[in-house]
């Protein structure tokens, strides 16, 4: 692993054992926040699948119905019907808390399914074809709302992967050889002042 071209000094020792704890330190925290984030991120994605199967379930009813309808009301009938009909829906965004994060979500709220044309020409399987539909649009909502997340999450997951091996194949490594061969360096000039030291005073104690 290569190291920092550096003087082998007392004060860069110093300061590379700080990078050092300090990249440490980072390390535990951003695994710690890696392994948070997944297990929010697994949550969501079951969600994601209960949706999904909600949705499965909804489709097989809403559409269904809504060929009854058109079958019982016929095309041209219903055509004319829907004209006349207005729901307003509100959409708004709504903040989600997920691993210490603030994410942004979705929230509808629907209409009352109120009778919007003549009882004489009300059908049974008109109410029952707008219900099936406000259901599945509330699904849909629901799950482009969770699947939101899940895609930020995932997003913040592959963020903190690359800094944790950043730090774990690169700073780390580097720092910890770095630390060494200023330790060695020291160790060895300190070796080399005691021999030298020795001598002299050899030397000095023969005249």
């Amino acid at each position: 692993m290569p190291r920092e071209q550096i003087a082998p000094t007392k004060s860069n020792l110093i300061r590379v054992k700080e990078r050092l704890n300090t990249a440490l330190e980072g390390y535990d925290l951003l695994e710690q926040k890696r392994e948070i984030l997944v297990m929010e991120l697994m949550q969501k994605v079951e969600q994601v699948k209960i949706l999904e199967r909600d949705l499965d379930a909804k489709i097989g009813t809403a559409y269904p119905a809504l060929r009854r309808m058109l079958v019982i009301v016929g095309r041209e009938r219903a055509d004319k019907l829907s004209r006349n009909i207005r729901y307003s829906f509100e959409l708004t965004e709504k903040r989600v808390v997920a691993a210490g994060m603030s994410l942004p979500g979705l929230e509808i709220k629907l209409p009352s399914a109120e009778l919007k044309y003549s009882p004489a020409n009300s059908f049974a399987e008109c109410d029952e074809t707008v219900l099936e539909f406000f259901g599945l649009l509330k699904i849909l909502t629901e799950l482009a709302a969770v699947r939101t997340i899940a895609w930020r999450l995932a997003r913040e997951v592959r963020k903190t992967q690359r800094r944790v091996n950043a730090l774990e194949k690169m700073v780390i490594p580097t720092a910890r050889e770095t630390r060494t061969y200023i330790e060695s360096a020291l160790e060895e000039r300190d070796r080399d002042s005691f021999f030298t030291s020795k001598l002299l005073k050899r030397k000095a104690g023969k005249e």
